[in-house]
């Protein structure tokens, strides 16, 4: 095995598998000085100003001349003075193919009478303000399996009572698109399939009003769902014996389900990845994309998100969109971006965090043609703003941030019963009442912190499993996370702190 991957013969540079020492050979060249694993080594010279390619598309441009065998990172490679703003070529529906053959594979899932299925059965505490946080919290520890056992005891078929809190619902324009961004995202969580029920705790005077809420959001109260405020029921104690309460009537019957098989065409799987490194794009991100392959062939669903973090390789996605509204919609959100982010003092290069960058990952061009690669190459259904329902079926796209809790929490407020995290650093992170699967890039990570990830995608990096091998493997671990068997981080406890919605305008 080489001490370097070669992603395509027309690339500027390999990666080094593991750390090359100056004067180690790589292809016909003399590696100059120290190259960390994941990190790039030039193949040829390269000229102060020149594009740099890597998965054959351009991921910065040269910003002093680059010898032969020399490291590729920040202090020689940039995004240029047009900050990455050269063409793409978006070749709407070029690369858009039969869709594969149906297969039927199965998972023991839990259905709910309006015929959708969960992977796990929660109850809910929701709040609907920062000020009801506190309260949320008290009558979701009350049921607490670590703290107090003895109150679910009786119930060994609910998975668990989650409060999922926040910091905003007050201080914003009421009527603006920060307000608007958490009514729906609210409203994803609490007709989430994998919640039997949900209590929403509100203070009573606060900007998100419940009442407004549930009409906005086509709610209303029922046996599922319930509602009250702090002021209205007497005050916190009041309050928190009162959700205590409601929970405890829900228990009975939220108990009263069992796991059956059910098509995989009922799983909606978010893609995720966070701590990403150099071999991200190369390991994790194509064998979960094989994955998502398998999935739709089986009729389910996968969304790719983190606009910031395709940002640059959206012509890959724009190819393959069955309709050219599809990719249209999916452009113009690349705009809002950009104008988000120049109107707050930022650029889309701000993405890659210190933490990609002593991965191997230089600018943002390469970080996204690597987080791409998550979405396999199925055809591209639909375009979801934040926390949208999603209703197709296949590969879809979601616009989040790239801040992965923020994203996930809009991938499972669209309707997403399970997760699916690469990571090459070692990102910590669950997402109650959603699964969430980690996948390890290298082999490394792997040793370094098996009690947090689930699957070893190292092993491509390693030369011991194919893309395809590890997709398939990664496919089988899906069906069985959605059929109840506990992720990682679930047995760590990940989850409630997990849950932030996407917060965007002035804080009044």
């Amino acid at each position: 095995m080489t001490p370097y991957i070669r992603l395509h013969p027309a690339d500027d540079v390999v990666i080094a598998r593991a750390q090359l020492l100056g004067g180690a050979r790589v292809e016909a060249v003399t590696v100059r000085g120290l190259v960390p694993p994941g990190h790039k080594i030039a193949t040829r010279a390269i000229a102060a100003g020149e594009p740099v390619r890597r998965y054959n598309q351009i991921i910065g441009f040269a910003s002093q001349a680059i010898a032969p065998g020399e490291h590729v990172h920040t202090h020689n490679l940039d995004m240029g003075p047009d900050k990455g703003d050269f063409a793409r070529d978006y070749a709407v529906g070029a690369d858009v193919k039969p869709e594969p053959a149906r297969r039927e594979a199965q998972f023991m899932g839990i259905k709910r009478a309006d015929g959708r299925v969960a992977t796990r059965n929660y109850i809910g505490i929701l709040s609907s303000v920062n000020c009801s946080a506190t309260a949320a919290r008290a009558i979701a520890d009350h049921f607490s399996r670590q703290t107090n056992p003895a109150a679910l005891a009786a119930f060994p078929n609910i998975d668990g009572v989650v409060a999922l809190t926040h910091g905003t619902g007050c201080g914003m324009d009421t009527g603006g698109l920060g307000l608007q961004l958490l009514e729906r995202t609210l409203a994803g969580y609490a007709t989430h399939a994998n919640f039997w029920g949900v209590l929403v705790v509100g203070l009573g005077c606060e900007g998100n009003q419940i009442n407004a809420w549930l009409a906005h959001s086509s709610l209303r109260e029922g046996d599922t769902l319930k509602v009250f405020n702090i002021q209205d029921s007497g005050g916190t104690r009041q309050t928190v014996a009162k959700g205590i309460a409601l929970v405890e009537a829900m228990l009975p019957r939220a108990n009263d389900v069992r796991r059956e098989p059910c098509s995989a065409a009922h799983l909606t799987v978010g893609l995720q990845c966070g701590g990403s490194d150099g071999y991200s794009g190369i390991s994790a991100n194509p064998a979960l994309g094989a994955a998502v392959d398998l999935l739709v062939a089986h009729g389910g669903t996968a969304i790719l998100s983190e606009t910031p973090e395709i940002y640059g390789a959206e012509h890959l996605l724009t190819r393959r969109a069955v309709r050219p509204e599809v990719a249209e919609k999916l452009i113009s959100r690349i705009k809002w971006w950009e104008h988000y982010t120049a109107v707050n003092e930022g650029e889309m290069n701000n993405n890659p965090s210190p933490g990609n960058k002593a991965g191997g990952l230089t600018t943002i061009l390469e970080k996204s043609l690597g987080a791409v690669a998550k979405g396999g190459t199925s055809n591209l259904q639909a375009v979801y703003e934040y926390a949208e329902p999603v209703a197709a079926h296949g590969f879809v796209y979601m616009d989040t941030p790239g801040y992965d809790p923020v994203s996930a929490t809009g991938q499972v407020a669209g309707g997403a019963n399970l997760i699916c995290f690469t990571t090459g650093r070692g990102s910590a992170y669950g997402c109650a009442p959603s699964p969430s699967l980690k996948l390890a890039t290298n082999s490394a990570l792997w040793q370094r912190q098996e009690e947090d990830m689930d699957i070893n995608c190292g092993e491509i990096v390693d030369g011991k499993a194919s893309i395809a091998e590890m997709g398939q493997r990664i496919f089988e671990t899906m069906l069985a996370a959605a059929s109840g068997q506990p992720t990682k981080s679930e047995q760590h406890g990940y989850g409630q702190n997990e849950f932030v919605p996407w917060q965007v305008g002035a804080v009044m």
